[in-house]
């Protein structure tokens, strides 16, 4: 049917498929109802003016930011330093697989 029937949690990143901002990277930091979501990067994108976006625009990440989600559990905002941290920590994360993946393939 879709590709990603689920509801994003908040705290999730989200990988921006289409519109302007198609192939960056956000945090989910509200759901609207079973088809949008807001999102914030906490740098072109802040959290006093979120992204309403279509789950079938976005593509969730496996990967739930613990620092936005207790921020937003616990006092229901969050600050856009700690999207901008959370971006920037997964990113790491996958820019470090992607280079042992080629530094595994250039072994051969």
């Amino acid at each position: 049917m879709y590709e990603n029937d689920s509801i994003p949690m908040k705290g999730q990143i989200v990988r921006i498929k289409q519109g302007r901002d198609a192939g960056q990277y956000a945090v989910v930091i509200a759901i609207v109802d079973d088809r949008f979501v807001l999102l914030a990067d906490g740098e072109k994108r802040k959290t006093n003016r979120p992204k309403k976006k279509n789950l079938h625009h976005i593509e969730t990440m496996d990967y739930v930011s613990p620092e936005v989600q207790n921020s937003l559990l616990e006092t229901g905002r969050v600050t856009n330093g700690k999207l901008r941290f959370a971006i920037t920590k997964f990113i790491g994360e996958v820019v470090t697989d992607l280079k042992k993946g080629d530094q595994h393939d250039g072994e051969r």
